[in-house]
């Protein structure tokens, strides 16, 4: 019997970012440099599949540090921690390597920033989201407020004698933050804002890209993990932007084939913290199921880098 012919459109860019890939380097280079265990303070990044992988390689991951033995190696996140934790760590003497995305230490930084001129922040973001807990944890409680929706940003009372800033989370939905900012500086006009954009180039990249193949499709898929923000995102863009339907999947095995089976044009992406090998499983897993033909037009080429920390770099 003849395969179902689909039509599969690749969205470009998608995938693995510069900070996620700077991170991920980091624990590498941190196992070759120390020796395993390095200790890495929560997922390095919200991907099973990685983390998996420096696990087998000696990385053991923690909730908090103390489970850390003192004076270890410890790597921070690519998310971000509070000062707290960073104090922390050096109290204790732990060879801490910082991998946060520099993309949110620019934000952690404007924060700070704001708190020293006396301003009230009020952070867009989702609670309970490490980037989140850790942005919020550079200044005191009272300076800072979070806002997670319109309605938020509708009914947020900060301190009346206050002059105000905004930050963002780096993962958000551009339009719905866009929604959130402009009620913000309707209600507060005087309210000081980021010198550039404080949602990371990656997450543009990958809901424009998303955004360009949503309305052909029956059904978009994004590969990624239930704990990244930005992964769902893709989702929420791509039936905003006119998709039939939207799925987040882990890998090839949490296909939903009888979906599959109803859908002619069908998109996939992937968050930007899931491998590329796990966009190239689900092709091939189509391929030997289906009569695919597959395009991709990438809307535009990232050749953005980070360096890794002095710590990791210096020589002994």
């Amino acid at each position: 019997m003849a395969k179902q012919r689909k039509y599969l459109h690749l969205a470009a860019p998608r995938g693995f970012c510069a900070g996620v890939d700077r991170a991920v380097r980091i624990v590498e280079v941190a196992l070759e440099k120390f020796g395993a265990p390095v200790y890495v303070r929560h997922e390095i990044v919200h991907n099973r599949t990685v983390v998996d992988r420096l696990a087998d390689m000696g990385a053991v991951f923690v909730a908090e540090l103390d489970e850390v033995p003192e004076g270890a190696p410890v790597v921070f996140s690519a998310h971000g921690v509070s000062r707290a934790v960073t104090d922390e760590a050096e109290r204790r003497n732990m060879i801490a390597v910082d991998a946060t995305c520099p993309l949110v230490t620019k934000v952690h930084v404007e924060t700070r920033r704001h708190a020293r001129n006396k301003r009230h922040v009020l952070l867009i973001g989702h609670a309970g989201h490490p980037e989140v807990e850790g942005t919020m944890g550079q200044v005191a409680a009272d300076e800072i407020t979070l806002v997670e929706t319109a309605e938020d940003a509708r009914t947020v009372n900060p301190p009346g004698d206050a002059d105000l800033a905004f930050a963002t989370q780096t993962t958000l939905s551009v339009d719905d933050t866009a929604e959130i900012i402009s009620i913000l500086q309707f209600r507060f006009p005087e309210i000081n804002g980021p010198r550039g954009e404080d949602i990371c180039y990656a997450t543009t990249n990958r809901q424009n890209a998303v955004k360009a193949i949503a309305a052909m499709c029956d059904l978009v898929i994004v590969v990624g993990a239930e704990n990244s923000s930005n992964s769902q995102r893709l989702v929420e863009v791509a039936l905003t932007a006119g998709a039939a339907g939207g799925r987040l999947v882990a890998d090839k095995h949490a296909i939903d084939w009888d979906e599959m089976d109803g859908a002619t044009h069908i998109g996939l992406s992937a968050g930007a913290s899931a491998p590329e090998s796990l966009v190239h499983e689900i092709i091939d897993a189509m391929r030997s199921r289906y009569d695919l033909v597959l395009d991709e037009n990438a809307l535009v080429e990232e050749t953005v880098t980070f360096k890794l920390p002095p710590v990791l770099t210096r020589q002994a």
